[in-house]
C-alpha cells in the first residue's frame, strides 16, 4: 500500500465528521478518501418505512456538509462486499475503514466482509464510533455480562471516556471519483407514503441541527430534567435519540457536553446525572445486544416464551391505529405518526397496555415500532419492549400494569398533551391533531369529524386477566 492508494471509508450508522475515529483513521494513511455508504440487504431488512425516511434526509445533508468541503458521498446498493470489492478494483483502493456495529446480523455480515477483504490483499480497520463503553470492555466482578442496568451504571459511570474528536481539517478527496447512485434513485421515503410531508417539519436532521440540539437543551431544559423528563406536554427531554440512531452526533459529545456544564456550575449535578444514566441506558442495551443476541426475537428470558401472549389480533389493530378509545394510549400513538418519534413515557405506556391490558406479543409492538419511529435503534427497541413485558432484562415485575388514566393524572393533568393530539369532539382541533389524518394510510378511513371510539378493553378487567395469566406463569 502505497501513501496514494485511496482509503474506503463505509459509513454507516455514524453520519457525521466530528469525534468520528473512522474518518481520521482513514486520513491516517496518507492517500484520498472515498466516503461510501452502501445501501445493502442488510440495511433494507432492518429498516422500516420511517428510519428508512430518516436515514434518507440523513445522507441528503451529509452529502452536502461533504461537498462543502470539497468531498463527496458516494452511494451504491447491493451486496456490501461485492460493493467494496468493485470499489476497490476501480479506485485502486487497498484499505477499508468502518464503525464497529454490535446488532448480530451486522456482526455476521462485517465478520465475513473482513475475512474475504483480507484474504484480497485489502487492510481492514473497524473503529468505535457509536458508543462509550464497547460491550466487551464492561463485565461483572465474576467476568460475566450485565443483566441489570443499576450495577451496569455503577461499572461505568466513574470510568473516564475518551475525549471527543475534532473534525478533519482536509477530507483529501481523490482526483477522479467513482460512480455514485443518485439518491432520489433510492425511493428512500416511498414506504412513508404522504406520512413523510406531515414527520418531515419535526425531524431535527444533521450534524449541525444535531449538536444545536444538545446545546439548548443543556442550556435550558437539563436544568430541571429529573422532574419534567416524564411529561409528555413539555420540552424537557433532549430529542437527541433521532440523531444518535443516524450517528448524526455521537455519545462521548453528549457525554463531555453535559459534564463539563456541571463542572462549570452550570447545571445541578443530579440533573445531569439523571440525564447521562439514559445515555449509559442506550449503552446498557447495547451491551445486551452484543452478550445476548437472541433479544432482538425472543424473549430474553428464555423461560417466557411459552407465555400465552396472543399474535396479532383486531385489538392490536385499534392500537396501531391510535383508536383504543383510552386517550393517554391513542395521543401517544397519534404522536408517532405525526412527529415520526414519541415521548419515553408514551412509549412505555403504549408497550404496557398492548402487551398487559390486550395481552398482545412483545414483538408485535416493536415490529410496529420498526416501521414508524424515526429514531429507531435496534437494541434499545429490543430492550424497551422486553423492559416493559417483563420478560426482558432489568424487567419491570409482572404486576407492574401501567393504568393509563391515572399516568394521564399524574403526567398530563390539564390533557394538553392528549388534546395536542385527539381531535374527535374538540371544537377547535390542535393543528397536530388534525395532522394524524393526513399521516396515516387512506385504506384506515379515519376522518376527524368521526366519534372518538368506545375503549377496546375495560382497563380494571384487562388488569385482572394480565395479572392472573402473569402469575400463572410464575407459578408454572
Amino acid at each position: 500500500m502505497t501513501s496514494s492508494s485511496p482509503t474506503i471509508l463505509w459509513l454507516r450508522r455514524d453520519l457525521r465528521l466530528a469525534d468520528h475515529p473512522g474518518w481520521l483513521a482513514a486520513l491516517d494513511a496518507g492517500g484520498p478518501v472515498l466516503p461510501v455508504f452502501i445501501l445493502d440487504p442488510v440495511q433494507e431488512r432492518a429498516l422500516g418505512a420511517a428510519p428508512r425516511w430518516r436515514l434518507g434526509e440523513s445522507l441528503r445533508s451529509l452529502s452536502a456538509a461533504l461537498e462543502a468541503q470539497g468531498s463527496r458521498l458516494v452511494l451504491r446498493r447491493g451486496d456490501a462486499l461485492d460493493v467494496l470489492r468493485d470499489l476497490a478494483r476501480e479506485t485502486g483502493a487497498r484499505r477499508v475503514v468502518w464503525s464497529r456495529l454490535y446488532d448480530p446480523e451486522a456482526i455476521a455480515r462485517d465478520t465475513a466482509i473482513k475475512t474475504s477483504l483480507t484474504e484480497d490483499g485489502l487492510t481492514v480497520t473497524s473503529v468505535n464510533a457509536a458508543l462509550l463503553f464497547e460491550p466487551w470492555t464492561v463485565a461483572t466482578k465474576a467476568g460475566g455480562s450485565y443483566g441489570v442496568y443499576t450495577p451496569f451504571w455503577r461499572a461505568v459511570s466513574p470510568r473516564d471516556v475518551d475525549g471527543v474528536l475534532p473534525a478533519p481539517g482536509t477530507l483529501a478527496p481523490p482526483e477522479q471519483w467513482p460512480r455514485s447512485d443518485d439518491l432520489r434513485t433510492w425511493a428512500m421515503g416511498a414506504a412513508m407514503n404522504r406520512g413523510a410531508a406531515v414527520v418531515a417539519p419535526h425531524a431535527v436532521v444533521g450534524e449541525d441541527a444535531a449538536r444545536d440540539r444538545l446545546a439548548a437543551f443543556l442550556e435550558t431544559h437539563v436544568q430541571t430534567y429529573k422532574a419534567d423528563r416524564d411529561k409528555p406536554a413539555l420540552p424537557a427531554t433532549s430529542g437527541l435519540s433521532e440523531n444518535l440512531a443516524v450517528g448524526e452526533i455521537s455519545p462521548r459529545q453528549i457525554w463531555h457536553a453535559a459534564r463539563g456544564l456541571g463542572a462549570r456550575g452550570g447545571a445541578p449535578e443530579a440533573q445531569i446525572e439523571h440525564f447521562l444514566k439514559e445515555v449509559v441506558w442506550r449503552e446498557f442495551a447495547y451491551h445486551l445486544i452484543f452478550h445476548t443476541p437472541h433479544i432482538t426475537t425472543r424473549c430474553w428470558r428464555e423461560e417466557w416464551e411459552s407465555f400465552g401472549w396472543r399474535p396479532d389480533n383486531e385489538d392490536a389493530e385499534r392500537w396501531r391505529r391510535g383508536m383504543t378509545g383510552i386517550r393517554m394510549i391513542d395521543a401517544a400513538m397519534r404522536q408517532l405518526y405525526v412527529t415520526g418519534t414519541m415521548h419515553n413515557r408514551g412509549r412505555m405506556l403504549v408497550a404496557s397496555f398492548l402487551t398487559k391490558h390486550l395481552l398482545t406479543d412483545w414483538r408485535v409492538g416493536a415490529e410496529w415500532f420498526r416501521e414508524c419511529l424515526i429514531d429507531w435503534d435496534p437494541a434499545s427497541n429490543a430492550m424497551g419492549w422486553q423492559w416493559t413485558a417483563g420478560c426482558g432484562p432489568d424487567a419491570a415485575p409482572y404486576f407492574r400494569v401501567f393504568n393509563p388514566l391515572l399516568q394521564a393524572e399524574k403526567f398530563d393533568p390539564d390533557s394538553t398533551y392528549q388534546t395536542r393530539f385527539i381531535a374527535e369532539g374538540a371544537r377547535r382541533p390542535h393543528s397536530d391533531a388534525l395532522a394524524f389524518f393526513d399521516a396515516v394510510p387512506r385504506s384506515w378511513g379515519l376522518n376527524h369529524g368521526q366519534a372518538y371510539p368506545a375503549p377496546v378493553v375495560d382497563l380494571a378487567k384487562g388488569r385482572a386477566l394480565a395479572l392472573e395469566a402473569y402469575k400463572n406463569r410464575a407459578a408454572a
